[in-house]
């Protein structure tokens, strides 16, 4: 049975996880940043959501309820990896990983809300959210491989691309974090922005997502070189060309809040398929065997008495 739970309760951690984002996302959205007042209580004399604070107080106590949806998957994750027999340390390891992101993940939040949703900490947050989902999918890995050391299966300068891909995908989000920080959607009406000029950091925002699409074309194509599987790759083209299009029709219309939503959850789609062509670069190959005792206690016996000798 638990090993059956393993790699579905894995999933669910990374599932949850994005949730959480568009969840966050739409708390900015909505306007409702400041719907629960403080933190940990939603108001200083109620730990829950009262009918004084409407639907913004809805859509934020919504979102920090979610949290324990997390916990709960999290502790479900770790609960079965300490159940398999044997029992695999880096799975209990990934496991914890992934769940120690989300009480830093509440206090992050708390400090959003007791600074009056501060933009550098806003974006924290959703970094904060990326790093979780790199734990998650880790451990999701994990499930359906053996414990042996990582073998690579491609050349080393294209892991070195592999590695600046992934690093670029990152910057991306950060950057996206300052433009979102320097715009409408920071938090609320009243809540104040980090300064930046928005078309500056939207262009910066734009040039690195030409960047990094152009790194997955190169990826692609070395991939395909090498006899390695392109799968990866194609499916990170794809999804930031989506991405892409959706950040300028957002850009053009003005940010509709709706967009908005649906760019935050095509970062976490960009994020996962970037970790999916860096996994690509490796396999952990199965556990040889070492030869039986017995086996080789046979090979050096004697014949039995009256066997005839192979010729």
């Amino acid at each position: 049975m638990w090993e059956r739970a393993l790699r579905p309760v894995a999933m669910a951690s990374i599932v949850a996880n994005v949730g959480i984002v568009i969840t966050g996302g739409a708390v900015r959205l909505t306007g409702s940043g400041l719907g629960c007042s403080t933190w940990p209580r939603c108001t200083p004399e109620s730990y829950v959501v009262t009918p004084e604070l409407g639907i913004n107080g809805l859509i934020e106590f919504g979102n920090r309820t979610l949290t324990f949806v997390l916990a709960l998957v999290a502790v479900a994750g770790l609960v079965v990896a300490l159940k398999q027999r044997p029992r695999r340390p880096r799975l209990v390891r990934l496991s914890v990983y992934a769940g120690l992101g989300i009480p830093a993940q509440a206090v992050v939040g708390g400090i959003t809300v007791l600074t009056d949703l501060n933009p550098w900490v806003v974006g924290l947050h959703f970094l904060a959210s990326m790093a979780v989902i790199a734990a998650a999918y880790a451990f999701w890995r994990a499930t359906a491989e053996p414990d042996t050391p990582p073998v690579p299966t491609v050349p080393r300068p294209l892991r070195h691309l592999t590695f600046l891909l992934t690093g670029v995908s990152a910057a991306v989000l950060v950057v996206g974090t300052f433009v979102t920080g320097s715009g409408p959607h920071a938090g609320d009406a009243d809540a104040r922005r980090n300064g930046l000029d928005p078309q500056t950091i939207a262009q910066a925002h734009a040039d690195l997502v030409f960047l990094l699409i152009g790194l997955a074309v190169a990826a692609w194509f070395a991939f395909r070189a090498v006899g390695a599987p392109g799968r990866p790759a194609a499916w990170l083209i794809a999804i930031i060309a989506a991405q892409g299009f959706i950040g300028f029709v957002q850009y053009a219309t003005h940010l509709p809040a709706v967009l908005v939503g649906v760019h935050m959850a095509g970062a976490c789609a960009v994020w996962i398929a970037t970790l999916s062509l860096l996994y690509a670069t490796r396999t952990r190959p199965a556990p040889t065997a070492a030869p039986s005792p017995a086996g080789a206690t046979a090979a050096s016996s004697p014949a039995p008495a009256g066997a005839r000798p192979h010729p």
